[in-house]
């Protein structure tokens, strides 16, 4: 039986360093470290995320948590001020050459940033590990255009659709919105983004947990981006929603999608709510996968190879 690690003992030490200088790099500004659970009685409720289940006995007795989201805004709202976790989430049926169900990622909340400050933040963390790395900022619009010559603003569902299954050649029939521009972009744009990207204005209905907003054309956006690094996704942000009433209607909407697709509802998070309904600060948040960080800082091109046991 092979019980060797799957990445090699030098790789660990430069790990170790990279994580060290992360610390390093929130301890400068002082943004507090906090540790949250992982397990917990709910989970996300977004259709693109499946968490891991914990049984004990027969009974279910929580979720493996996708990100320490849900208990970071609580402790925002408890009044914390600015903080960071950089700990293990979990994501069921997530392995190959990026993922692993168990992976590291470090998650942060600035109160008084907006999604443009805190983009610009995630920047200067990549510039601290790869001093020469120069960023690029593009709207979702303009390289989706660039890309598959349409207007994922103003064009239809159909139009995306049949642009998709003559592009990719799918025979999907009746997908959500959504779905038909995660799909157009992961193929058609993301293979585009070289170098270090910040991806801006993502379309309405992608909002998530972000604020809604307006681009310089009138369009209804959502205050979020993605950092890409070497054709990587490596960091998700948004401008948060701070709106108890909103996100209430979110999970409802989710959880309609998600039964819809034939996806079991998941319980609404109602401490998170309670939380919204005490106060959120005005606030701006991202998550970063820290093994993608590492494999795009080191040149590897499988997860395997930057962590220590891989798959097991």
């Amino acid at each position: 039986m092979n019980w060797q690690p799957t990445a090699s003992l030098a790789m660990l030490r430069e790990r170790a360093t990279l994580i060290a200088a992360i610390r390093d790099f929130f301890s400068e500004r002082e943004v507090l470290e906090v540790e949250v659970p992982a397990l917990g009685a709910t989970t996300v409720s977004d259709t693109n995320l499946e968490s891991l289940h914990v049984y004990r006995r027969e009974s279910l007795m929580g979720y493996l948590q996708t990100s320490p989201e849900y208990y970071m805004k609580r402790l925002l709202a408890a009044g914390s001020g600015a903080i960071f976790s950089l700990a293990k989430a979990y994501r069921s049926d997530e392995l190959g050459r990026y993922h692993n169900p168990e992976f590291t990622m470090l998650e942060w909340y600035r109160p008084g940033f907006d999604d443009r400050v805190l983009a610009d933040e995630v920047v200067q963390l990549c510039k601290r590990l790869e001093p020469q790395v120069q960023a690029q900022y593009v709207s979702y619009g303009d390289v989706f255009q660039e890309h598959c010559g349409l207007n994922p603003h103003l064009a239809t569902d159909a139009q995306l659709a049949a642009h998709a299954r003559k592009k990719i050649n799918v025979a999907w029939q009746n997908e959500p919105r959504s779905l038909w521009l995660d799909l157009l972009f992961s193929h058609l744009v993301e293979p585009q983004l070289n170098g270090l990207v910040v991806v801006y204005d993502y379309p309405e209905c992608q909002c998530a947990l972000a604020r809604l907003g307006h681009d310089a054309f009138g369009h209804v956006v959502s205050r979020r981006f993605e950092v890409y690094w070497r054709g990587v996704e490596l960091a998700n942000g948004y401008w948060e929603l701070c709106d108890a009433a909103e996100q209430k209607q979110r999970f409802e909407q989710d959880n309609r999608a998600r039964t819809a697709q034939g996806k079991v509802a998941i319980e609404p998070d109602r401490a998170l709510i309670a939380a919204l309904e005490s106060g959120l600060p005005d606030c701006a948040g991202v998550a970063l996968g820290v093994d993608r960080l590492m494999m795009c800082v080191t040149g590897k091109t499988q997860i395997r190879d930057v962590i220590s046991f891989a798959g097991d």
